[in-house]
């Protein structure tokens, strides 16, 4: 079945603040290896477990834009910087599952430590209801062959969920967990936002139009 035929819709959420290569490459490894039919973008608006981005809801939104411009595999969604109050991931994948219908499986994809940490989320059980969680991990990672790492809260609900392969997804429609290894770049958009504040080169480490961007608007320069 090809990615076009596929039932399987990726969400991925982040701050993108800016969005990078990293973001990227993980987005089109995690459509080729679990072939996804499009990779939706969700930049997140008000994020309550992490620091509240430097770049406005609108900035954030445009950088997400023109990185992904070409790919018409890749989708922008608005959602959650439209939204008021803070970003809940499960509220977005509710009105995914809503609005597309119960004939399209949900992927979130998701960093491994960020699931390390999933029950500080709002609702955490709910997103195994609602989709399956897809974790980008760098081939190795000790999550990929032992799950002792988890907290147990986490490690009881997650037992009987994880699937070795991709394929195996294909038997229900939400509430498994596969660990996709991809090709994690060592970039941070921390150290893009420091790099710029210094005024030192970002080539390279996200894609021109986003640069681009950045320098018009003077992004993280402390000129904006």
């Amino acid at each position: 079945m090809s990615k076009f035929e596929s039932s399987f819709i990726g969400i991925l959420g982040g701050t993108f603040d800016p969005i990078h290569y990293g973001h990227l490459r993980i987005a089109e490894e995690i459509v080729e290896a679990v072939g996804l039919r499009e990779m939706h973008f969700v930049p997140a608006g008000r994020p309550c477990l992490r620091y509240t981005p430097m770049a406005s809801p609108q900035h954030r939104t445009a950088m997400v834009r023109a990185a992904i411009q070409n790919n018409p595999g890749f989708i922008l969604d608005e959602r959650e910087t439209r939204r008021s109050g803070p970003s809940y991931s499960v509220e977005s994948l509710r009105e995914f599952k809503q609005e597309m219908g119960k004939n399209i499986t949900l992927c979130f994809v998701m960093g491994a430590d960020a699931f390390i940490k999933l029950t500080e989320w709002h609702s955490w059980r709910e997103l195994f209801r609602l989709c399956h969680v897809i974790i980008a991990a760098r081939p190795g990672h000790a999550l990929a062959t032992s799950h002792d790492i988890l907290p147990q809260e986490l490690r009881e609900e997650c037992a009987q969920r994880w699937v070795s392969n991709a394929s195996s997804l294909e038997c229900t429609s939400s509430g498994l967990i596969f660990v996709a290894p991809t090709t994690l770049l060592d970039i941070s958009a921390t150290t893009i936002r420091v790099r710029i504040s210094a005024k030192r080169s970002v080539r390279y480490l996200l894609p021109d139009t986003v640069l681009d961007y950045i320098e018009t608007n003077h992004l993280y320069s402390g000129e904006e």
